[in-house]
């Protein structure tokens, strides 16, 4: 669940306030983070920096589109996969829906693409491939094997280089975000830029059910392999990541853990969540 309690801090907006660019949320697709949801935090970080941020609860058309400054796809799933989380993962979106989205994000559109762990990135998987991004369609684990937090740091290169990264100014730099388990993923076209590379050790799990490990559960080495890239593709600018608390702020289980922007050790995740923003919005 969102963490109620957690309060964005932004210290220079970029925008006066509901002056930004509209911000819209994708709804329509069984989304797992929604405005009202777990991305409620993302949403009131984004309202405090000046943007507009509205769901979408219909199918994605060119007219649909035309109205988003930044698309905003997390977590969709096909309908199919909404109480169950089992193979086979379908399109959470049609063909139709899927050339609308790369038509209109290759002639201009900015879209921020995030599909979490299985089985999330295979409803995803279709869409993500008309950017040249294959999908892993399981769970990332750290270099020991474990599901969990993964930090991503400058000084180990598994932060990139790129605007987004540096920001507006010193005080925006990334030095490191920290992910939540996630997927991982490759890029097969030119022109990408990694932003998050997991490391040397890491494994994706692929499960047949969601978080149902054994011994017998098929795994890949998952080094080199992506959790965040930013790309260009005509002149539109897509973002996509292989996780989606880290932009969020939850409480997660019983114990009402802290799980993303609110986590300890990621006190850098929602200036990461701004300077996306502010890439694709072309604030710079």
């Amino acid at each position: 669940m969102a963490d109620t309690s957690y309060r964005p801090s932004v210290q220079a907006a970029a925008y006066a306030a509901g002056r930004g660019p509209t911000v819209v949320v994708d709804e329509a697709h069984v989304n797992f983070h929604t405005v009202a949801g777990r991305y409620a935090p993302f949403v009131q970080l984004l309202e405090r920096d000046g943007y507009v941020v509205r769901p979408n609860r219909s199918k994605f058309t060119r007219a649909m589109l035309d109205s988003a400054g930044v698309l905003v796809i997390a977590n969709a799933l096909a309908k199919e996969n909404e109480q169950n989380w089992n193979l086979p993962n379908p399109s959470a979106f049609t063909d139709d829906e899927i050339a609308a989205v790369h038509e209109w994000a290759c002639g201009g559109g900015s879209l921020l693409l995030i599909a979490d762990h299985m089985p999330f990135a295979g409803a995803a998987e279709k869409l993500a491939r008309e950017f040249g991004i294959v999908f892993g369609n399981g769970f990332a684990t750290d270099t020991a094997g474990i599901t969990g937090p993964i930090r991503f740091r400058k000084h180990d290169t598994s932060l990139g280089a790129h605007r987004i990264l540096r920001g507006r100014s010193a005080r925006e730099r990334i030095d490191s975000v920290t992910s939540f388990t996630g997927q991982a993923f490759r890029v097969v076209t030119g022109g990408a830029v990694p932003l998050m590379t997991l490391q040397r050790g890491t494994t994706l799990l692929l499960p047949s059910v969601a978080w149902q490990f054994s011994d017998s559960t098929p795994r890949i080495r998952a080094d080199w392999m992506l959790q965040g890239a930013a790309l260009q593709c005509g002149r539109g600018r897509i973002v996509v990541l292989g996780e989606a608390a880290m932009l969020s702020a939850q409480l997660a289980g019983p114990q009402r853990a802290p799980m993303g922007m609110n986590h300890p050790t990621a006190p850098q995740n929602a200036q990461f969540a701004l300077n996306v923003i502010h890439w694709l919005a072309r604030l710079y």
